[in-house]
């Protein structure tokens, strides 16, 4: 199994690219929110999700490693397969999908085309227990009152529905600037630059 992929981009559309690596160039297919972390970009990294079968070896390409996780997740669930799960990561962010699937949002899973009721409820009814934890690399250790203070107000602000590695670097160049800060402070202060 692959893991990641590091060369130029030598051909992007919305749907997929050729990265070029080791002289080989390699046929990704990907989702619309890859494509807009790397359009404009010379080179860059991909996560990678091998799919064998048959008549065809495929590669689907990730910029962030959380999005692969949640879309190994997704063609878990029965009657959900790579080409309707990269449509679900195209048509809604990795963090409104959790989000839906949290709050047993059916109607915006359902808006996503190819994804009827049925579906999305066994979406929501495979996927809830597993969504609701957080990847051993996500987990942060605390180590004294800032970092508690930082954790409480990412945990808000990712619940609100921003991007977590966006809140992440928020989070820490306001916590550089106010070491004294309060939770509530600190999710205003990002709301505003958010």
């Amino acid at each position: 199994m692959y893991e990641y992929i590091i060369g130029k981009i030598t051909g992007l559309t919305p749907a997929n690219a050729v990265v070029e690596a080791g002289s080989i160039g390699y046929f990704l297919h990907i989702s619309l929110n890859t494509y807009s972390a790397i359009n404009g970009q010379q080179s860059a990294r991909l996560f990678l999700h091998q799919v064998v079968r048959e008549d065809a070896l495929l590669l689907y390409g990730f910029a962030e490693q959380d999005e692969r996780e949640l879309f190994r997740q997704l063609i878990s669930v029965s009657g959900i397969g790579s080409s309707t799960a990269l449509m679900m990561l195209s048509s809604l962010s990795p963090d409104e999908i959790r989000k839906a699937i949290l709050e047993e949002n059916v109607n915006l899973l359902k808006s996503i085309k190819g994804i009827g009721a049925k579906t999305a409820q066994r979406v929501i009814i495979d996927l809830k227990d597993k969504i609701g934890k957080l990847p051993a690399s996500d987990q942060i250790l605390m180590t004294g009152a800032d970092n508690t203070i930082r954790d409480e107000a990412l945990s808000a602000l990712v619940m609100l529905g921003f991007a977590r590695k966006n809140v992440e670097k928020e989070l820490d160049k306001i916590l550089k600037s106010n070491p004294g800060i309060t939770v509530e402070q600190m999710i205003k202060t990002a709301l505003k630059s958010l």
